[in-house]
């Protein structure tokens, strides 16, 4: 049985193909567009979808769609109504959207995608509570939805056993914990639904208590989790802004304008929102507990990217075994709800290792690197030399000695990572002993902002000798504290770090690159953030890997078994047409 997930209208979005109940592939449509968080119907995400597995359209039984429409425009029409007339404007835009996208999901999909079959849908944080469950390889589970907003639903808690799935109390909206973190985020002048991982990393440079009491003012939190927002403050029930100028009162001054220096101001909001959002999410997760008698915990949407507040619920020890899905936002919807199809709605019997690992993307042959490097890269910038490595192991052992100091590498190898996070095949990778290379990669590779962490990867069976950790992190989706401070690339002002366990089972020739390292430099861990640059999706193919490289400066990028070094193509740096390049993105 072959069932495709589809997300979309909203941000991140995807699609992804199940086969007798397992994830054969999946990816965002921002990949293939180029456009970050691309919201538009998933057609290039399909078409590789059904390429990967050489079927067509006809062959699929079941089309999902990872949100009800309907239970949206009813929320859309009930807030208009109840915010009317202040939200006007707002109302009329959305209808529009209402008209023209939501409520004709069926006809653009039928259009689009030329099928004829059965097509389906499943309620936004059933979506997200099934692509945590079915891929975590418990029996049974808790499981903990947050987000901004579904349907109606923005919070959930639910049980799952077996095939069994069902969400049994929620908060809605406009209560938020989701949006509460956007608004703060739109306040300190980032942007909504694509910079919310930026507050959390500017969180450890302030004062968690300096603001603390203003944004206590802003929601009211009972024992078991559950929450209000005083909408006061608030204009994303009527409005095309997130917040209003009592919110401004409040904090005492407008909002940010983007781009501006960050003063210790926001530092100290950033922190204090942190502080919030983690005391909230444990209360949830405790109350949660309470419930059930299971040790396991499942967590999606969008808040469950929140890593810092997931290493304070593994360190309370709150439940033994805790899963996270690495897509967990909407994209991951895709997943979720072609799987809650399978497994909760048709039945058919649950099994295990449903998504072994995130690499569900377009992988690309060396005879295929070669083609671009030889013909469409000579046509752009001339001959480009190049080492090709004849094995593995060669690649190995040379990627592994050039990672030794202040080389800064791109590593375009095997499919391409599903979720946010760039997990060894489509990553930037460097020496994490070596301090400098933070703010090399920082400002002069990635061109971000300089107060941002980045992750470490280390080896699975040595991370407890590095970080405070004592389980598996494969998906960089929990923080520890560092134990040495052999690292100082990868460790954040407070102490932490981002982490990414690597095992010979989830990614073997990264690991072996690693392993390699470790035996070199007696380091088990290498910093690693996404290939791409501020505002870039991450790269997909060897030609947006190729422009990213020459355009930033990477020493040496490895696709395949291709090794390309910087110095030894001087043609690379006259053709470099870096603020053209970076024009074409879009600042987050």
């Amino acid at each position: 049985m072959k069932i495709l997930g589809l997300s979309f209208f909203y941000h991140d979005s995807a699609a992804a193909l199940i086969v007798d109940g397992s994830v054969v592939a999946a990816v965002q449509e921002e990949r293939f567009t180029r456009i970050k968080h691309d919201k538009s119907l998933p057609k290039n995400a399909v078409k590789y979808c059904l390429e990967s597995q050489d079927i067509k359209i006809e062959d699929i039984d079941y089309v999902v769609f990872y949100d009800k429409p309907i239970l949206k425009f009813d929320r859309l029409l009930q807030t208009y109504i109840k915010t009317w007339p202040k939200g006007l404007l707002s109302f009329l835009r959305g209808m529009e959207a209402t008209f023209t996208n939501t409520l004709s999901v069926e006809k653009k999909i039928r259009k689009n995608l030329k099928y004829k079959g059965e097509i389906l849908y499943t309620e936004h944080h059933y979506s997200h509570a099934s692509s945590s469950y079915y891929t975590s390889n418990f029996n049974d589970s808790v499981i903990v939805t947050m987000d901004g907003v579904g349907e109606w639903d923005t919070t959930t808690i639910g049980y799952a056993k077996d095939n069994d799935l069902k969400l049994t109390h929620s908060i809605v909206f406009p209560d938020s914990l989701g949006l509460l973190y956007s608004a703060l985020t739109y306040y300190l002048g980032f942007k909504v639904n694509s910079a919310e991982y930026k507050v959390m990393g500017l969180a450890p440079y302030g004062d968690p208590e300096k603001y603390y009491n203003k944004i206590m003012q802003l929601i009211d939190i009972k024992e078991d989790g559950s929450f209000k927002l005083d909408m006061k403050y608030f204009a994303y029930e009527y409005g095309l802004t997130m917040t209003n100028k009592n919110f401004d009162e409040l904090f005492g001054a407008p909002t940010r304008k983007s781009e501006s220096e960050l003063t210790q101001r926001e530092k100290d909001i950033a922190s204090s929102l942190q502080k919030v959002t983690e005391e909230i999410i444990l209360k949830i997760v405790k109350y949660a507990k309470s419930l059930s008698s299971s040790e396991n915990l499942c967590l999606a949407g969008g808040v469950a990217l929140n890593c810092v507040a997931n290493g304070l619920i593994l360190k309370q020890n709150i439940f033994k075994n805790i899963y996270i899905q690495p897509a967990s936002g909407d994209a991951g919807g895709a997943i979720g709800s072609a799987l809650y199809v399978y497994y909760n709605i048709l039945k058919n019997k649950k099994k295990d290792n449903v998504m072994p690992n995130p690499y569900l993307g377009p992988e690309y042959s060396n005879k295929e690197i070669n083609k671009f490097l030889t013909e469409k890269a000579l046509e752009k910038y001339g001959s480009i030399k190049f080492d090709y490595c004849e094995s593995e192991d060669h690649l190995v052992e040379k990627v592994a000695s050039l990672i030794n100091g202040n080389n800064v590498i791109g590593l375009f190898e095997g499919k391409m990572e599903f979720g946010p996070r760039a997990l060894g095949n489509r990553s930037i990778i460097a020496d994490a002993r070596v301090k400098e290379n933070w703010q090399k990669v920082n400002l002069k590779i990635k061109f971000r902002e300089s107060f941002r962490p980045f992750a470490p990867t280390v080896l699975e069976d040595q991370a407890y000798e590095y970080f405070d950790l004592n389980v598996s992190s494969p998906y960089m989706l929990l923080v520890a504290q560092t134990k040495k401070n052999i690292v100082p690339a990868i460790t954040h002002v407070d102490g932490s770090a981002r982490i990414q366990t690597v095992s010979k089972e989830q990614n073997l020739l990264y690991y072996k690159i690693i392993n390699q390292f470790y035996k070199n430099s007696g380091c088990a861990v290498i910093i690693n953030t996404s290939f791409n640059v501020r505002g870039e999706p991450i790269v997909e193919s060897p030609e947006n890997a190729f422009n990213c490289f020459v355009n930033t400066e990477m020493d040496y990028l490895v696709m395949g078994n291709f090794i390309i070094s910087k110095k030894d193509n001087d043609l690379l740096s006259k053709y470099s047409e870096k603020e053209k390049y970076l024009e074409k993105f879009e600042l987050d």
